[in-house]
């Protein structure tokens, strides 16, 4: 851009939901006088987003909700969107600004706000879903008619499309390799922060008819969550989060399995928003791994697992849409019908009777979280037990998961299944039972989502249906009653299981 010290731009936030450490911000600090900053609640994504649960339903451990709410969608990721935008207005606020927000479609509204604006120039980060993609494209193509330039940049991972490349300069698909290649490729450079300090009075102040602050929830069709009892939003929040785990960070690989104890950094979702810089988690994680930390370590690794899974997505969109990643898997009949949707909404609701199973999805049903190792294993339930599409489960997780994401989501649901990049073999079926054993031996998370086998032994609470009699009358517990009978032989299923995936044995073998 030339001359851009006499130009004014906007800064369209996205995924990056902070001020610092900003790709996009940085860039048009350094070439324009003025600068505006900016967020859509876009209808085209909005629109499409499930009620999730009725008024009804939020009890126990979530928030309920009073009358004023009836009608009004239940999202926890637009609630957690709504307050760090609301901290991002402060922050500007008390610089003499503010923050724009619109309420409509993205396509359009940009290119509306650009030219009341006057700005020379759009800044934004690179999103990597292929209906993002297609959004920039039509924003970028609107603004050039009115001669508005569209900048966009490398923000949300530390390597990108193809910038991670084997020996015979093609994309990966292990994991193993990507990971090397991607340690030894990292430099200095790539986790430097970038400086988003801007000069007095550089953020614009707004003109009047724009400094309409924040919409307020309902305006925009949704009801407040009670999500910042357990997961406060915004930068601030990621910050205190980063902090308690780095006391814990260097015991991570040896917690981060089992779901009653505080293992995991519990950070998913302040990077899913970009409250906290991805450049400042590896970097710190980087830093400890040098140090000698096989927590810092292993953590690490997790996070070039999201960097694998945005540049397989980026490598290959078709996989937005519902196509394996190995096509022959495509060929695996999956359980349809009225029995299949049965099977469904008792996992949906964790009425498999299959404690660890059933006390996973609860976690996800009541707070939109689910600690990484359950993921793993209702979605072996799902797709390896009940003979359930991976899709059901992938567009289950994408409609309440709080961190959801498109390209790790995908990434995991495929991987369950077998059919996705560097997945377990299609014949590693996880035992429910052995896994609840093994992650949750004295079953303290069980017993946290399903009060009703509190009472049950250290043993029997696995698998209740194995309890004798008067163990269970002991703990007040009727079978299909109080807690379901298992819905499925897990031994039935895995032989069936093997059958239903001999269509691509030839592919594993």
């Amino acid at each position: 851009m030339s001359d851009g010290s006499s130009r004014k731009g906007l800064v369209w936030l996205r995924r990056d939901l902070r001020l610092y450490d900003h790709a996009a911000l940085k860039h048009a600090l350094a070439q324009c006088e003025a600068i505006f900053v900016c967020f859509v609640f876009d209808t085209d994504i909005l629109d499409l987003l499930p009620g999730q649960q009725s008024n009804r339903q939020l009890t126990q451990k979530s928030t309920r909700v009073s009358s004023k709410s009836f009608g009004l969608k239940f999202d926890r990721r637009v609630d957690f969107i709504w307050q760090s935008l609301a901290e991002i207005d402060l922050e500007l606020r008390n610089q003499g600004s503010g923050l724009i927000v619109r309420h409509g479609q993205a396509t359009t509204e940009i290119s509306q706000l650009a030219q009341e604006l006057g700005v020379s120039a759009v800044f934004t980060n690179h999103d990597y879903e292929p209906s993002a993609i297609a959004r920039d494209l039509s924003v970028a193509q609107a603004l050039a008619k009115n001669e508005i330039n569209f900048y966009d940049f490398k923000d949300q991972v530390i390597f990108e499309k193809k910038e991670i490349l084997t020996n015979s300069n093609t994309v990966f698909s292990i994991f193993t390799p990507y990971k090397n290649n991607w340690l030894r490729s990292l430099r200095e450079q790539n986790l430097a922060p970038h400086d988003c300090l801007p000069r007095a009075g550089q953020f614009a102040r707004l003109p009047k008819a724009l400094d309409l602050g924040l919409p307020t929830l309902e305006s925009l069709g949704f009801q407040a969550t009670g999500l910042e009892k357990y997961l406060p939003a915004g930068s601030k929040g990621g910050e205190l989060f980063l902090e308690d785990f780095l006391k814990r960070i260097d015991q991570y690989q040896m917690g981060r399995d089992f779901p009653a104890i505080k293992g995991v950094s519990y950070l998913s979702t302040y990077l899913r928003f970009g409250t906290l810089s991805i450049r400042g988690l590896v970097r710190e994680a980087h830093r400890r791994m040098l140090a000698g930390s096989l927590g810092a370590t292993t953590w690490l690794g997790e996070l070039i697992w999201r960097d694998f899974y945005f540049m397989i997505l980026a490598n290959h969109p078709r996989l937005a849409n519902g196509a394996a990643f190995k096509p022959d898997y495509d060929k695996i009949v999956w359980e349809d019908g009225a029995h299949a949707q049965k099977l469904f909404t008792a996992w949906c609701e964790g009425k498999t009777g299959y404690p660890l199973v059933d006390a996973a999805m609860h976690q996800l049903n009541q707070s939109g979280y689910m600690h990484n190792r359950l993921r793993m294993v209702v979605a072996s339930f799902l797709t390896k037990d009940l003979g359930l599409d991976w899709r059901w489960g992938e567009a289950y997780f994408a409609a309440h998961l709080t961190d959801f994401e498109l390209a790790s989501n995908n990434g995991g649901w495929q991987w369950a299944s077998s059919s996705g990049c560097d997945s377990q073999p299609y014949f590693r079926i996880f035992n429910p039972i052995t896994q609840s054993e093994r992650f949750d031996a004295q079953g303290n998370f069980i017993r946290r989502y399903l009060p009703a086998l509190a009472k049950l032994s250290n043993k029997s609470i696995h698998a209740p249906w194995l309890a004798g009699h008067l163990e269970l009358e002991a703990a007040e517990i009727l079978l299909g009653r109080d807690y379901p009978e298992p819905i499925i032989d897990h031994d039935v299923a895995r032989k069936n299981t093997l059958i239903r995936y001999s269509v691509v044995k030839k592919i594993t073998a």
